[in-house]
């Protein structure tokens, strides 16, 4: 031990270190309590499963075409299988 070198200060860093050392796992055990509460309260508030959904569908709609109608939408078919739209 030097001789102009207090028992204060030879002391000072050893206990700054695990002061230090103390704070950083409480606060690691504080985050991790607060973000395991947070997920809880998250899955709590959300939906257990889906929604309730409908048996049936809405009614099918049919609109008749006219003869005119019906070639331009054979026309229309055979430009799409050929490539050319």
């Amino acid at each position: 031990m030097p001789a102009h070198v207090s028992i204060f200060q030879l002391l000072g860093v050893p206990v700054l270190a695990l002061m230090t050392a103390v704070w950083i796992v409480y606060v690691g055990r504080v985050v991790r309590r607060r973000r395991f509460e947070d997920a809880a309260r998250r899955r709590g508030t959300m939906l257990r499963t889906l929604p309730r959904q409908p048996q049936a569908g809405p009614e099918l709609e049919s609109v008749e075409l006219t003869p005119s109608e019906r070639d331009a939408f054979a026309r229309l078919m055979r430009q799409f299988r050929d490539g050319r739209f």
